[in-house]
């Protein structure tokens, strides 16, 4: 028996559940045919998870997980342009199903079509140089004149650059929120949330809307905008800027990393300097030296052929140890003073610690460890180094 949305939805609103511990499940069932729906399910889930599971699917009205699989369905009946995607959907981006932990639902808002094309994702400070500025425009318009659509998070700075350029060329750009997708975060993007909304331009969540943007969600909202797409470009960062961790996890998932060399005098350059002097980035100096990188993947058709014919591209097959919990600024990752009570921080040192050894000390799955490790780290609290995490002073 397939699962229907509503299926989906009840999955996604399990307590507990999480993509992490949903992905075995979900390949089982996409793999195998010995997960059948929903016994098979129900079977595999612990006690804890099939019971809640099992009131909504013999009691629905009973259930406490009515109410937000009702308010979803009624907000994707409420607007032409509201779309609820989950894997099955005929847009649903087959590139997420590749990730350790991939999103169970996506709220879309705006023009789905936009999915259909192959994504590049452009990141960078969120306080560029003139010159910045003006190479995040240029690379965006010819990246979506050679077929590509432009993904991001709608950050200040490169982010907004990008998407704002790839619109204004008539192209199509992937918003990427933590936060709902009737939201406006930053506030600043108001008018680029209307363009994006009235042009080639898709929004995506995986928070119901009217969610507020909080500093936990953007990590993983980070996650799915290189999980989207072909390739990462860095156009401007410092050196310990938060788009060097979304181009490390990049090239967890597999992706290509690009960088756009900088003057060595210029703050902003460093960490694209970093990032090529490290064999980590391919060095680009216009979107021809890109495609040379991406040509064993396939190159896009031209935005004038069908975006049907942008699915020919091979898709990138990601790594045993991904962890794709990707950041595109560190704009939005709010600092506190004073240490935060965590297990995690408390089991680390000065001293490397490797992630195997955290998993003992703290009792958290590897997923669990990943995303807590990247939260302390764009915090400020915790560094990656030879042999493992580190704790930083504040």
């Amino acid at each position: 028996m397939t699962l229907g949305v509503r299926d989906w939805l009840a999955l996604n609103a399990l307590p507990g559940l999480g993509p992490a511990r949903l992905l075995p499940l979900m390949r089982r069932w996409r793999e195998d045919d010995d997960l059948p729906w929903p016994q098979g399910w129900l079977a595999a889930l612990p006690l804890g998870l099939a019971q809640p599971l099992r009131l909504w699917l013999e009691h629905p009205a009973r259930s406490p997980l009515t109410a937000s699989i009702d308010a979803a369905i009624a907000w994707e009946r409420d607007d032409i342009r509201h779309h609820l995607l989950h894997p099955g959907h005929p847009a649903w981006p087959e590139l997420l199903t590749q990730l350790p932990d991939p999103p169970t639902v996506l709220w879309a808002k705006g023009d789905l079509d936009v999915l259909a094309r192959p994504a590049m994702a452009i990141v960078g400070t969120r306080r560029p140089t003139r010159e910045g500025q003006d190479n995040a425009m240029r690379f965006a318009r010819e990246l979506v004149e050679r077929g590509f659509c432009i993904a991001s998070g709608m950050a200040l700075g490169i982010d907004g650059v990008a998407q704002r350029a790839a619109l204004q060329a008539g192209g199509a750009t992937i918003g990427v929120l933590g936060c709902g997708v009737d939201v406006i975060y930053p506030p600043r993007h108001a008018s680029l949330y209307r363009e994006l909304l009235a042009g080639q331009g898709l929004l995506l969540s995986e928070h119901p809307p009217e969610t507020r943007a909080h500093p936990r969600f953007f990590p993983r909202r980070n996650r799915l905008i290189t999980g989207l797409a072909q390739g990462v470009l860095v156009v401007e960062a410092a050196e310990k800027s938060g788009s060097l961790v979304s181009a490390r996890l990049a090239l967890e998932q597999d992706r290509e990393v690009f960088a756009i060399p900088g003057s060595i005098h210029n703050p902003q350059s460093t960490g694209c300097l970093r990032l090529i002097r490290q064999g980590e980035a391919a060095l680009v100096r216009h979107v021809d030296d890109m495609l040379a990188d991406l040509a064993p993947w396939q190159v896009p058709p031209s935005r004038n052929d069908s975006p049907a014919a942008s699915k020919s591209l091979r898709p990138l097959q990601p790594s045993e140890a991904s962890r794709a919990l990707g950041s595109s600024s560190a704009a939005h990752q709010m600092p506190t003073e004073s240490a935060p009570d965590s297990p995690l921080l408390a089991a680390l040192t000065d001293a490397p610690t490797p992630v195997d050894l955290l998993v003992d000390l703290t009792g958290q799955s590897v997923a669990e460890l990943q995303l807590g490790l990247l939260e302390l780290e764009l915090d400020g609290w915790v560094a990656q180094t030879t042999g493992g995490w580190v704790r930083r002073g504040r």
